[in-house]
């Protein structure tokens, strides 16, 4: 799956030297962010629009009708842009990282509820904006980066900020968890 600066979405495979399916054409919002569900049967995008859009990957019923693939489900979930997202567990819930006027940065949304009602819980721990999100399964923890170096352990338990920490004096633009989720490594724009 490729993303590209002048928003367009396309997928490829193995083996086959032109692309198999677009899901979205140039001309929109640059993509920040891509990523596969752990199943890979659904993937989503952020933008820098601030939007969110989750597709299926079954792709292959779209050339039989001749339409491109939909999203199934698309909304603003920052105000200014989304720069990072991470599916929860059974990936009906999600959390964004991005920047908004209301200091919003890091939101978990629950995809099965209206829109209007999908906002779970939201955190105001990147003032200057989340640019960078992990996801630590066995701990439920939420590790996001932010713009001015800091990082933040969320719990998702308890829905509360565990610890933040300067780790970097410019923005973190990587965050790795080892398998074993004792460790996160954080990697800066420096």
């Amino acid at each position: 799956l490729t993303g590209a600066q002048d928003g367009s979405v396309r997928m490829f495979e193995w083996g086959h030297a032109q692309q198999i399916t677009c899901f979205r054409s140039g001309g929109n919002s640059r993509v920040t962010r891509m990523r596969f569900n752990y199943q890979g049967n659904k993937f989503g995008i952020v933008d820098a629009d601030g939007y969110i859009s989750l597709y299926q990957t079954n792709w292959k019923c779209c050339p039989l009708t001749g339409t491109s693939p939909k999203p199934y489900l698309t909304w603003q979930c920052h105000n200014k842009t989304a720069n990072d997202f991470v599916f929860i567990s059974s990936s009906s819930l999600i959390a964004t990282a991005g920047l908004s006027s209301d200091n919003r940065n890091i939101c978990l949304w629950d995809t099965l509820v209206s829109p209007t009602n999908s906002l779970v819980h939201a955190f105001t721990c990147h003032d200057s904006g989340a640019t960078v999100l992990a996801y630590a399964p066995k701990h439920q923890l939420l590790i996001s980066g932010g713009r001015k170096g800091f990082a933040c352990v969320i719990d998702l338990r308890q829905k509360q900020q565990q610890q933040l920490l300067q780790s970097h004096d410019s923005p973190v633009k990587a965050i790795a968890v080892d398998p074993t989720e004792e460790y996160f490594v954080t990697g800066s724009a420096e």
